[in-house]
């Protein structure tokens, strides 16, 4: 398990990585096939940074906001506050904000820069339908998701996919309005800018795909690991194996779920793409492949 763990830490660092030269690297050469030269680069690093900055601060609010969540009632909803704040505290975590979604889909996902800021909210379907033991499975996976900061990868994710897709429709823009004269007037500069003309518009085409894989495939990877981490923290893996048994298998669609948010919640409650290449644009590791990892535990 603890291999494991370390395994997971380790790529989701390097798809992180991977994204962040993806992001420089089309700035670079959109500088490069227009007349903003190495401006291209600086714009696209200080666009990245700004994207990040906003996100790091208030993507909680917005997340939450999106979703309808209310702050949870102690005197209506005591059972939740309670379970979030005993495993917080075995956790070694600060207790982070209850919030619930009125929705009798059964579902959650946790949000926050940080644990000090951290918040975890869960549809009312969660706590009607689930068993004790199977919602604390449930609730200590969203604190595995805090404690190991995966709610800020997965907003950084999220804002640098946004930034490859913006830089992307810049340059097509750019080339649509006859930019990128710069090197046209001197010897040879007209095919060398032709040939990152070239190259710039095949990666305004591809990249932001090739984001959105990366976006999901580091989703994949941060929801093996929480898994992993309620197991540790609850010492009874077949609780959550049994929750996500429950909570794939409902029927109710939770109505203020959408692309923006379907990677935070521990099961993508939007139709999951089956097989295949297919299977590549999931923000989720199959749903049977979660319960068979967590039964062997």
């Amino acid at each position: 398990m603890y291999d494991q763990i370390a395994s997971n830490k380790l790529r989701s660092a390097a798809l992180i990585a991977v994204f962040v030269v993806l992001v420089l690297a089309l700035g670079w050469v959109f500088g490069q096939a227009t007349d903003y030269g190495y401006a291209g680069f600086v714009v696209a690093l200080v666009v990245a940074f700004a994207m990040a900055w906003g996100s790091y601060w208030y993507s909680d609010r917005i997340v939450l906001a999106m979703s309808r969540a209310r702050l949870v009632d102690k005197q209506r909803e005591p059972y939740i506050v309670n379970t979030i704040e005993g495993l917080a505290i075995a956790a070694g975590l600060p207790v982070p904000k209850a919030y619930v979604i009125d929705d009798p889909a059964p579902n959650a996902f946790a949000t926050g820069r940080n644990p000090e800021n951290a918040a975890i909210a869960v549809t009312t379907g969660l706590i009607e339908k689930l068993e004790r033991l199977e919602l604390e499975g449930v609730i200590a996976h969203e604190l595995a998701h805090v404690k190991n900061y995966d709610t800020l990868v997965q907003t950084l994710a999220a804002v640098l996919a946004g930034t490859v897709a913006l830089v992307s429709d810049w340059m097509i823009r750019s080339f649509w309005w006859g930019g990128g004269r710069r090197r046209s007037d001197s010897e040879g500069g007209g095919q060398a800018q032709l040939v990152f003309m070239a190259i710039g518009l095949v990666l305004a085409i591809i990249a932001p795909l090739f984001a959105v894989l990366i976006q999901m495939a580091i989703s994949r990877r941060r929801e093996y690991l929480a898994d992993a981490n309620s197991a540790l923290l609850t010492r009874y893996p077949a609780g959550l194996a049994s929750a996500l048994k429950k909570i794939a298998g409902d029927t109710n669609k939770l109505s203020v779920a959408n692309k923006a948010t379907e990677s935070l919640y521990i099961y993508n409650p939007l139709k999951d793409y089956k097989g295949g290449v297919n299977a590549l644009f999931n923000t989720h590791p199959p749903i049977e492949e979660r319960i068979k990892r967590l039964e062997a535990m």
